[in-house]
């Protein structure tokens, strides 16, 4: 591994100096943590086990892709719903904001199998190239899927922002005013601050809004710190004393649950996308700074998709394995990397390491349970709203022709049966007697109303 002091950035291949290394991984750290611990809030996954898995599939990925990607996993906010509906259909139910290990068990099941969607996908190109993938995934699926997601979300977020009582009492304002600090100060970082702040607009509005409870609680006004459930540390694998400093994360191991299978493993179609857009955006940013360094890069990322693709499946079983939620590679660390020019596989390898190690260190555990839940419903808001746009986004940079009879026809499909689903049937479509989640349901009727109408398609093309 070569040590280089070069100011005008870092490849993937070379290390900075030692001091360097752990204050770059301990900023890639930071930057993941936000997003990742969220996941496990909403979806009621251990925190610490969540955080752990994140690295632990960060330092796999590095591996598989024989450390030439310089990429950080983490929790993906995509199977949120998918996890929702599974546990509803099961009929299981959060306890202070955890779930049941039965129903972690259940949902690791179905994590495990939707790597293989990402394996599939990664052997497809590599086998027929990058276009077979955009040929049974266009924008016209991946778009409305992403939307969905977001949207059958926007109950959840409310109800946490909101408090349902029918009088008006301090603790209802309270919780709501702390819901709309968080939301509009989250929206204002991410609009206004630059550089790395710019890349923490989560924490900062987590931060903001939990400063903003505490100077209601100082004023004696309501209280809306919660109490670390006892769940928490009950279904550690192991404690040091009474697990008040040290507690091993909770492992536990998959059971098997083809509901579960059925909920969560289609979610994986709508974070192939994502994936592939990073690994162009990473063969961009590195490109430029070898360019600037006088290099040349002695092997193209983009080449390597392939690998990208069943990496990211394979950590999704990893990280399903132990008991983490599903993941994917994270935008946000591509965008400090690009910030800071430090594509360093071993700075990553490094954060990947202290993840692992925070994860056993209960005080920490402590204060993320601690959050208020109007904070996190006032997160919920603006994140779910941004999976949302992010799906007509997709639509707009792949130039989706939107007075196309096919296209119409497959967004508008998906975007009733994923919604309509939700909304009338609580997430699971009653059909001839099999409850389908909505939107598995949705994605899988959207890919083979695609490749139905595309039939023809190209011979009517070249005639004209």
């Amino acid at each position: 591994m070569k040590l280089t002091q070069n100011a005008a950035g870092y490849l993937p291949e070379e290390r900075p100096s030692t001091i360097k290394l752990l204050l770059y991984a301990i900023q890639q750290v930071i930057v993941m943590f936000p997003a990742t611990v969220t996941v496990a809030l909403v979806t009621g996954f251990q925190v610490s086990t969540t955080i752990f898995a994140s690295g632990l599939a960060t330092l796999c990925f590095i591996l598989i892709t024989c450390r030439k990607i310089p990429l950080y996993y983490g929790s993906s906010f995509a199977y949120l719903t998918a996890i929702a509906s599974m546990c509803a259909a099961e009929g299981f139910e959060k306890v202070d904001g955890i779930l049941p290990t039965e129903a972690i068990q259940y949902a690791q099941f179905g994590i495990i199998f939707s790597g293989f969607i990402s394996i599939a996908a990664g052997l497809l190109v590599r086998f027929f190239g990058k276009k077979v993938v955009e040929t049974i995934l266009p924008a016209s699926i991946t778009g409305p899927v992403a939307m969905i997601i977001g949207l059958t979300l926007a109950g959840n977020a409310l109800s946490d922002a909101i408090p349902n009582v029918t009088e008006v009492t301090p603790e209802s304002i309270a919780w709501t005013v702390v819901a709309l600090i968080t939301l509009l100060s989250t929206i204002v970082y991410s609009k206004y601050l630059k550089g790395i702040l710019g890349q923490l607009p989560l924490l900062l509005g987590v931060l903001t809004g939990c400063a903003a409870a505490a100077i209601i609680y100082a004023a004696d006004w309501a209280n809306l710190f919660r109490a670390v459930p006892a769940a928490a540390l009950e279904a550690s694998v192991w404690k040091l004393g009474d697990g008040s400093i040290f507690a091993v994360p909770a492992f536990s191991l998959p059971k098997v649950s083809w509901t579960a299978v059925a909920a969560i493993m289609p979610i994986a179609i709508a974070t192939i996308p994502e994936s592939t857009a990073h690994m162009y955006q990473l063969d961009i940013y590195v490109n430029d700074v070898a360019r600037k360094k006088g290099q040349k890069m002695k092997y193209s990322l983009i080449d390597m998709l392939d690998r990208n693709l069943i990496g990211d499946g394979i950590c999704d079983m990893i990280s399903g394995f132990v008991g983490g939620p599903a993941g994917t590679n994270y935008g946000e660390n591509i965008s400090t990397m690009a910030i800071t020019k430090v594509f360093s596989v071993p700075v990553l390898i490094a954060a990947a390491i202290i993840a692992m190690v925070v994860s056993f260190f209960t005080p920490l555990i402590q204060v993320i349970y601690g959050i208020p839940l109007a904070v996190i419903g006032g997160l919920e808001v603006y994140l779910f709203g941004a999976i949302a746009a992010q799906g007509i986004a997709i639509m707009i940079e792949k130039n989706v022709d939107m007075f196309s009879s096919k296209n119409i026809a497959v967004i508008a499909s998906i975007m009733i049966i994923g919604l309509g689903g939700n909304y009338a049937f609580g997430g699971n479509i009653p059909v001839f007697g099999i409850q389908i989640p909505c939107i598995a349901g949705a994605a899988i009727f959207g890919i083979f109303l695609n490749l139905l109408l595309s039939i023809g398609e190209k011979k009517e093309n070249s005639n004209a």
